[in-house]
C-alpha cells in the first residue's frame, strides 16, 4: 500500500467513490422510487408503526425489529458516508476544503448547502462526512448547512413529498427547509466564529507544539495508509454509540409517539410534542414521508404532522452523538433548538395553509 498518493490519483479516488457510491446507493434507487411515488402516491409503509395503528410497546423485540428494518435501509449509505468522511481528510489537501467552506460568510454557508444536494443522505449517514469536513476545518455554519441540506432539501425526498402528500406539502417543506439549511448555518457562523476542531489523527499529541506539528504534517500528507487509519478510527468511534442509540429509540417509539389518532389535534401542545419527538427519533432517508402519510390517515392534525416532517430528517439523538466531537456542545444545542423551533413554526403554518 502506498505511503503517499499522487495528488491526482487521490483526487480521482474521492471523485470515483462519491459518484459511483451515490449512483448505486442513492441516485438510481431514488429515480425508480420516484416513478413508484408518481404512480401509487406511496413509497411504502411507515417505519414507525408498520401496518399497525400505533408503535409497538417498548421491549427488546421492538428494539431489535426497528434496528433491523432501519439497518437494512441505511447500511450502504453509512458505509459510503464513512468512506467519504475519511477520504476527505486523508486524500484531499485541507486547503481545498477551507478555501471552499472555511469562511464565515453567507457564501460559504450556501456552498455547504448546495454541495449537499447530490448526497441525499439521512442525518446519521451524512454525519461522518460532516465530521470529515470539520476535521478539514470547514466553518461550523458551512458544515451545518451541508448536514441539514442532505436531509431537508433532499431533491428526491421533495419529489416524494409532492407525489405522496401533495404539492402544498412540498412547498411547505421547501420554504422551511431553506430557512433551516441556510438560516441556521448563517446563525451558527455568527454565534460560533472561529470554532475549530482538531483532526482526528492529531489528537494523540501530548503538547501544544507536538499537536501543531502533527496537524501541519497531516495537512501535507496525502496517503492511502492514512485514509485506512482514519476510516478505522471513525468506525470505531462512531458506530458503537450509534447502534446503541438506534436500539434504544426503536424500543422507545411508543413513548415518543404515544398517540396517533384524532385526539392529536392542531393545538400548540401537540405540535411542540411532535416537534421534539421528531428531533430525537432516527429514520432512514425519506422515512418521514410514509410516516406523515400514515399519521394523516389515522386522523392526526396537519400541525403535528408538519412538525414531524420538518424535525425528523435533519437531526436525531444518534446523529448529534456522532458529531459531539466535531462541534462544541453549544453549537449542537443551537442547531437542535433551531430545528425544533422551525418545526413548530412549520406546524403552525400548516394549520393556516393546509388545515
Amino acid at each position: 500500500m502506498l505511503r503517499r498518493a499522487h495528488p491526482v490519483l487521490a483526487w480521482m479516488t474521492v471523485v470515483v467513490i462519491a459518484v459511483a457510491g451515490l449512483a448505486v446507493v442513492k441516485w438510481l434507487p431514488y429515480y425508480q422510487k420516484a416513478h413508484v411515488a408518481a404512480q401509487h402516491h406511496s413509497i411504502g409503509t411507515s417505519i414507525l408503526t408498520g401496518n399497525a395503528d400505533a408503535a409497538p410497546a417498548p421491549s427488546v423485540q421492538a428494539a431489535l425489529d426497528y434496528a433491523a428494518a432501519y439497518g437494512k435501509a441505511i447500511w450502504k449509505a453509512m458505509v459510503l458516508g464513512l468512506l467519504l468522511g475519511s477520504a476527505l481528510q486523508a486524500l484531499l489537501p485541507r486547503r481545498w476544503i477551507t478555501s471552499a467552506l472555511g469562511a464565515s460568510g453567507l457564501a460559504s454557508v450556501v456552498a455547504g448547502g448546495m454541495l449537499a444536494l447530490p448526497g441525499m443522505m439521512c442525518t446519521c449517514c451524512a454525519a461522518p462526512v460532516v465530521a470529515g469536513l470539520r476535521g478539514c476545518r470547514a466553518a461550523p455554519g458551512s458544515a451545518v448547512a451541508f448536514w441539514f441540506g442532505n436531509t431537508v432539501l433532499n431533491p428526491a425526498t421533495l419529489v416524494f413529498t409532492g407525489f405522496v402528500l401533495g404539492w402544498n406539502w412540498f412547498g411547505l417543506r421547501l420554504v422551511f427547509g431553506m430557512i433551516m439549511v441556510f438560516g441556521l448555518g448563517w446563525l451558527v457562523n455568527r454565534l460560533a466564529p472561529g470554532e475549530d476542531v482538531a483532526a482526528p489523527d492529531a489528537t494523540t499529541a501530548t503538547s501544544a507544539g507536538t499537536a501543531m506539528a502533527a496537524r501541519q504534517a497531516a495537512e501535507t500528507e496525502v496517503s492511502f495508509t492514512r485514509w485506512m487509519r482514519i476510516l478505522f478510527q471513525m468506525a470505531v468511534r462512531l458506530l458503537p454509540e450509534y447502534v446503541v442509540l438506534v436500539l434504544l429509540l426503536g424500543a422507545a417509539r411508543a413513548w415518543l409517539f404515544p398517540h396517533l389518532g384524532h385526539d392529536v389535534d392542531n393545538s400548540l401542545a401537540w405540535i411542540l410534542a411532535f416537534a421534539v419527538a421528531g428531533a430525537v427519533f432516527v429514520i432512514p432517508t425519506a422515512g418521514e414521508v410514509p410516516i406523515v402519510q400514515a399519521m394523516l390517515a389515522l386522523g392526526v392534525g396537519v400541525g403535528p404532522a408538519a412538525a414531524v416532517m420538518l424535525t425528523l430528517p435533519p437531526i436525531s439523538a444518534p446523529s448529534v452523538a456522532m458529531l459531539w466531537k466535531s462541534f462544541r456542545p453549544r453549537t449542537l444545542g443551537i442547531v437542535s433548538l433551531g430545528v425544533v423551533v422551525l418545526g413548530i413554526a412549520a406546524g403552525l403554518s400548516a394549520v393556516q395553509w393546509l388545515g
